[in-house]
């Protein structure tokens, strides 16, 4: 699976990022080319998560490539292919305790600092995602410290031609991604980066409920609240899955934070509701 938006990082607030979340937790190249350079880097402090981050810096031809979150079996002078390992994926105090380990990836302009955070370009995924419709309702198939993971919506049978991913639909049709709504913007995957489509100031609905304001691709996230079986959550997790999978649907629980904890098995209806006092994380 994959998503654009579904983080804190400020490069993903524009989609100028991309999370990758292999099935393994081998760190695989998402690009070919010639590693510049490996560093230790430092990562917010989370009892969960390890003590530094790292980036590898890779020539991959027209753009430099940034990959965070891989402790480096790699070094400066090596060459990698697609999919070649890169190194074992970390558990980062850059993500939520429940975010899966993934390798992050960005692209900028040769000469451009390769370090900063800030810089990269954005980027559209190459890949088709058929959006889901989605009632609100499912099964916890999996649950976590802070999250529970739902057997719906599924991609209906085809007649032998599937696309490559699936995400949850907004009301008119188009893929979600992102932290709805605790971390403060979302996106939809439609490729209208700069909103020449006529998307500009649009509203975003999602499960009947207004969601937020879009521009582009990005969408601010209205000050609202996730409901589950009628009690607040921190909000819902929404990626890009795999078109052979259940569609990225995770609901986010802060246990500490006063949130409902949920077993596999258990049913659950989402709904949105506005708030005067949204969660926000970032």
């Amino acid at each position: 699976m994959f998503s654009l938006y579904n983080s804190p990082y400020p490069a993903h607030d524009s989609a100028c990022a991309v999370d990758l979340y292999p099935e393994s937790n081998a760190g695989l190249s998402p690009v070919a080319g010639e590693v510049l350079d490996t560093r230790t880097v430092g990562c917010p402090d989370r009892e969960y998560a390890v003590d530094h981050d790292h980036l590898i810096v890779i020539d991959a031809g027209d753009h430099v490539a940034r990959v965070l979150h891989v402790d480096p079996a790699v070094k400066a002078g090596d060459r990698v292919a697609v999919g070649d390992p890169l190194g074992e994926m970390v558990r980062s105090g850059f993500f939520g305790r429940w975010v899966d380990n993934h390798v992050h990836l960005e692209f900028r302009e040769h000469g451009r600092n390769p370090y900063r955070a800030s810089g990269s370009l954005p980027l559209v995924a190459d890949a088709d995602v058929t959006a889901l419709p989605w009632d609100g309702t499912g099964t916890v198939v999996e649950t976590g410290p802070s999250h529970a993971v739902l057997d719906a919506p599924t991609a209906p049978p085809t007649d032998g031609v599937a696309a490559d991913f699936t995400a949850v639909t907004t009301d008119d049709g188009r893929p979600l991604d992102g932290g709805l709504a605790h971390y403060t913007g979302g996106g939809v995957l439609d490729g209208d980066i700069d909103g020449d489509g006529g998307t500009d100031g649009e509203p975003v609905s999602f499960l009947g409920d207004e969601v937020g304001d879009r521009t582009g691709r990005h969408v601010d996230w209205a000050d609202v609240d996730v409901l589950a079986n009628g009690e607040r959550i921190t909000g819902l997790s929404l990626f890009a899955a795999r078109a052979d999978a259940a569609a990225g649907v995770k609901l986010v629980t802060r246990p500490e934070a006063g949130d409902p904890t949920f077993a596999v098995g258990d049913e659950v209806d989402v709904r949105i509701a506005e708030s005067d006092d949204p969660v926000r994380l970032g």
